[in-house]
């Protein structure tokens, strides 16, 4: 038997309930902060903050299977006067090929391209990569990067998440997490994917984790509708749908009243995110308004996909205020015809990445703006097969990445691989110090964005981590 004050209170939750639908979703998150669920304080306004933020957001463009170090970026006269021979035993003492046989010597291979010294700085770029070697003088080029994993999915997992196993929460997430959305109308992290199909782009790859729902990768499709199930049949009028997720809203928000379970909250949060994205996604995604020079400037077309028009994209998500925005490009797991493929990628890409920093830079973007270009790992000095048909396999030793805007040096190219391009042998950089520095530009220190999961406080760089002050300024 209830008493007549718990009667009362019960009476009153459920006319509070009835009435105020539109609440629940404040009221979930509020409940969440109270069990400790809820992300920190931005760093803007305290908590996790290293010192006022240089980037506001970020444009990954991830070369999704490694493109090779040693024919882009890292320029190695030593594999032409050494072609065709035996790497020195010493310097793969200890090191397991992906794909090269044990029995196999490894025989150096020469890159077939010419680098050309670009920008004011001189910086040593790929004559694959013209238009990228043009934006020269605002890349900040780390020549260093190194990990020990040389499988695909682990070594993408260990560049997304600093984790190469499955289940921690990506970059993206982090931020979102970490800083919130700076547009309530659209996701704050989202995946746009090109190229050629080579490898499968796993769901983990943009995954928050263990990180509340909300906080997960948003992939918009390169053709039809960008993201499924978002609209609504014709029949449907808006004010029908209203309706429905207000419905939906007040049962999830009576459900997480008797289980207090956070994901029940990130459900009603996503719901009122997609019908808000309804109305917002369309005009995302329509190039209708952009002139034939810009147009020309990306080589896009408003219609077909490609990576040039996902750069374009990108451009206009940083103008929305979208926290962090991926672009895979596949295709770039050269084992076999690497002359032909590589050049097909480059020259993919090549137009758009060019186009993209220097849309940025005249839209006075760039500076608050931080882009990354890398893959999982880059491929080795020595050759995979014989005859016109030879390769690269995976080279996690030693590789490229850059960055450009967002408060990094631009003009630097940073560290260096040894002679053969084999392993970082100067100034090395591991994946948590990449991610340090990134949390870095965005005004984040890396050890104090933590999340509590199963009794233990987890951050994007584990338990190591260095922001690398020369690459920052």
């Amino acid at each position: 038997m209830l008493n007549a004050n718990r009667l009362r209170q019960q009476i009153k939750r459920r006319t509070f309930l009835a009435g105020n639908a539109h609440l629940l979703g404040p009221l979930a998150l509020a409940a969440m902060t109270a069990n400790g669920q809820a992300p920190p304080v931005a760093p803007s306004q305290g908590e996790g903050h290293s010192r006022t933020p240089t980037a506001k957001r970020v444009i990954y463009l991830f070369m999704s299977g490694g493109p090779s170090h040693v024919d882009t970026f890292d320029y190695k006269p030593a594999l032409a006067k050494y072609d065709g021979q035996p790497i020195p035993p010493s310097v793969v003492e200890d090191v397991h090929f992906a794909m090269i046989p044990p029995n196999t010597p490894p025989l150096v291979k020469r890159s077939p391209y010419q680098f050309v010294r670009s920008g004011r700085v001189g910086t040593l770029v790929s004559e694959l990569l013209p238009k990228i070697g043009g934006m020269a003088d605002q890349l900040c080029v780390v020549n260093s990067m190194r990990s020990g994993i040389f499988n695909h999915d682990p070594a993408v997992s260990l560049l997304n998440t600093g984790d190469s196993r499955v289940g921690r929460p990506t970059m993206g997430a982090w931020l979102s997490y970490g800083l919130g959305t700076e547009n309530e109308n659209l996701p704050a992290y989202i995946v746009l994917t090109s190229g050629v199909k080579r490898q499968p782009l796993l769901n983990s790859y943009w995954s928050s984790g263990f990180l509340p729902a909300r906080h997960q990768g948003v992939l918009f499709r390169s053709s039809g509708a960008p993201v499924m199930f978002l609209k609504s049949p014709e029949e449907t009028q808006h004010a029908a749908r209203r309706a429905q997720v207000d419905l939906i809203k007040w049962l999830n928000g009576r459900r997480y009243e008797l289980v207090n379970d956070p994901e029940i909250a990130a459900r009603i949060e996503q719901y009122e995110l997609a019908f808000r994205m309804q109305s917002e996604v369309p005009a995302l995604v329509d190039l209708g308004g952009e002139t034939a020079e810009t147009l020309t400037l990306y080589g896009a077309d408003r219609k077909r996909p490609s990576f040039a028009r996902n750069c374009l994209l990108a451009r206009r998500m940083v103008e929305q205020g979208i926290r962090f925005i991926q672009l895979y490009d596949m295709g770039w797991d050269s084992h076999g015809s690497l002359e032909r493929d590589h050049a097909q990628q480059c020259q993919a890409i090549d137009q758009g990445v060019a186009a993209l920093l220097t849309d940025l830079g005249r839209r006075g973007l760039l500076d608050e703006t931080l882009v990354i270009w890398g893959g999982e790992f880059g491929r080795t000095p020595v050759a995979q097969g014989g005859g016109e048909k030879w390769g690269r396999d995976h080279h996690p030793h030693g590789f490229t990445m850059w960055m450009a805007g967002g408060g990094v040096r631009a003009g630097v190219t940073y560290g260096a691989t040894d002679d053969f391009g084999f392993h970082a042998a100067v100034d090395q950089l591991d994946v948590h110090d990449l991610h340090a520095t990134v949390l870095h530009c965005l005004g984040i220190d890396h050890r104090r964005l933590v999340f509590r999961h199963q009794g233990r406080d987890f951050r994007l760089t584990d338990v190591g981590g260095r922001v690398v002050q020369d690459l920052v300024l």
